[in-house]
């Protein structure tokens, strides 16, 4: 089953599609090629994510902010709030180019 997900940087992508994690559409003349198979990281979703505490987390789209091997962002920018559990997982390249946090 595929799905598209939004792009949450600047990275050159136009369209991703999660086929079991990645895959991709590029703009011309960008660092990502068409087709290209990538890696991504899943900032957003629309399905909800319950915290210890009991709050509970939705968002209106899915998206991903596009990884190299190291996991580090291919962008310089991210748009949209992330959530706190990135940083837990290492992320915290993406967690500091985030304009918020949540």
């Amino acid at each position: 089953m595929t799905r598209n997900v939004r792009r949450a940087d600047n990275s050159g992508a136009r369209e991703l599609m999660c086929i079991r994690i990645i895959g991709t559409k590029a703009v011309p003349n960008m660092p990502l090629e068409r087709s290209e198979v990538i890696r991504a990281v899943i900032v957003r979703t629309c399905k909800e994510l319950k915290r210890d505490n009991g709050m509970i987390i939705r968002y209106d789209d899915n998206a991903a902010v596009i990884v190299d091997q190291e996991g580090n962002p291919k962008g310089t920018r991210i748009f949209g709030a992330i959530v706190r559990e990135l940083r837990q997982l290492n992320f915290t390249k993406i967690v500091s180019l985030a304009p918020e946090v949540l």
